[in-house]
């Protein structure tokens, strides 16, 4: 069978630094950093007080107010997304084949604060007083069934649940989905919301979570003081369409995605293997799968935890990999703008990667102060730059031990 070529021509984005992808990428561009004390809830007494939050998001700009009722906060990130991507690509779904459009979105954790509330309801009134809301709001499944429901794409809808590597796991998948020949256009990407009580305290009871006060020193990946990660929420979503069907359309192209690797560590429930092997194998997988070789790579965007493993391992997959070329090539980690986005975090920075290459930009690694003789390679510490790349890599590594690297190529026509 010929392989299709895959081109992504719209993007959406709601993060910690931005309502829309031009905000988020311009923020990208200027360090900002997300990161600030919690205001979902109030975090008084516990361990872990900053979070990675989305500020000002209005969900009745995206929908009805009734309609934003039945969704969960997940959900409606991931359809103001998919509504954005749908809207910059230009797509029109009155001429679209909608049977051969699909959707693939993935989400760690799901509607984790609308089970909070209803368990809090049910104990307090009855657990037949629960609402009949509460189910279709909290699956992780909805918010791929609800951006299916807005866009009428008729193909495929599915959601990978695989930790912090769903969102990479999407986008991988709906490429591959496309360059087979079963579909002509895929949403896809990942969403989370899961700054609540119960995700905080379960994340900080396992020791994952930094526990810094200053939003400047508490994710910083790759820095030798790292000390966890923090937890982050939004949503991303990239429309992938079959290149012919792009060009017959006049769509822009944003980049192109040429590989993807997918493998399991099958180790630990948390930890990654240590020499970061499975990592390595996923990368591997990604360029074989792409036919690129390792040395025409200009820069990865890291899935770059802040955690001591996570970092280490990773940079360990790296050298592996690339050899020698990996002291050459830029690894950043755009975790220390976000925070860890768990099933977002893929996808957010699969876009990320993809604007690198279209501005021939690489993001910086923020409030990098102390080298660590383990990730010593060129993090982009604290500046972003200027480089013309033609490939480009983005990793994410999750629970469970998944592990997902896509393979992104600057658009050439």
């Amino acid at each position: 069978m010929d392989r299709r070529r895959v081109v992504i021509t719209g993007l959406g984005a709601v993060t910690p630094i931005g309502l829309t992808v031009d905000e988020s990428w311009q923020a990208v561009k200027n360090g900002v950093c997300g990161i600030a004390p919690i205001t979902q809830f109030d975090p008084t007494g516990m361990k872990v007080q900053l979070a990675a939050e989305v500020k000002g998001f209005d969900p009745v700009n995206y929908m009805t107010k009734s309609e934003s009722k039945h969704m969960a906060r997940f959900t409606q990130f991931a359809v103001a997304c998919a509504k954005e991507a749908l809207t910059g690509s230009a797509f029109d779904v009155q001429q679209a084949d909608l049977d051969r459009c699909g959707v693939i979105i993935s989400s760690g954790i799901g509607g984790l604060s609308v089970t909070e509330s209803e368990h809090d309801k049910g104990k307090e009134k009855g657990w037949d007083r629960v609402s009949p809301f509460y189910i279709p709001m909290g699956i992780c499944n909805m918010a791929a069934g609800q951006v299916a429901i807005t866009s009428g794409f008729r193909g495929m809808c599915t959601c990978p649940v695989t930790a912090c590597a769903g969102g990479t796991n999407a986008v991988g998948d709906a490429f591959h989905y496309i360059r087979d020949g079963y579909a002509d256009a895929m949403l896809c990407g990942g969403t989370e919301a899961a700054v609540t009580p119960l995700a905080i305290g379960g994340f900080s009871s396992m020791k994952a979570l930094s526990q810094s006060t200053d939003p400047g020193r508490a994710s910083i990946p790759f820095d030798k003081e790292r000390s966890g990660f923090v937890l982050g929420e939004g949503a991303g979503m990239l429309l992938l369409e079959e290149l012919d069907h792009a060009l017959k359309r006049g769509a822009p192209i944003l980049a192109e995605i040429v590989g993807y690797g997918v493998t399991c560590d099958a180790h630990h429930m948390t930890a990654p293997l240590p020499d970061g092997a499975g990592g390595a194998k996923a990368m591997a997988m990604a360029l074989r799968d792409g036919g690129v070789k390792p040395e025409e790579v200009g820069y990865i965007n890291a899935h770059g935890t802040s955690t001591h493993l996570n970092d280490a391992g990773e940079t360990a997959a790296v050298k592996t990999v690339f050899g020698d070329h990996a002291y050459q090539l830029a690894m950043s980690s755009t975790k220390s703008m976000t925070g860890h986005m768990l099933g977002a975090a893929g996808a957010v920075e699969a876009i990320f990667t993809a604007l690198s290459l279209r501005d021939g930009f690489l993001p910086a690694t923020i409030h990098y102060q102390v080298p660590d003789e383990e990730c010593d390679l060129d993090v982009v510490p604290n500046q972003g730059r200027a480089a013309d790349v033609r490939y480009a890599m983005s990793n994410s590594l999750g629970f469970g031990g998944h592990n997902g690297s896509l393979l992104l190529k600057k658009w050439e026509v």
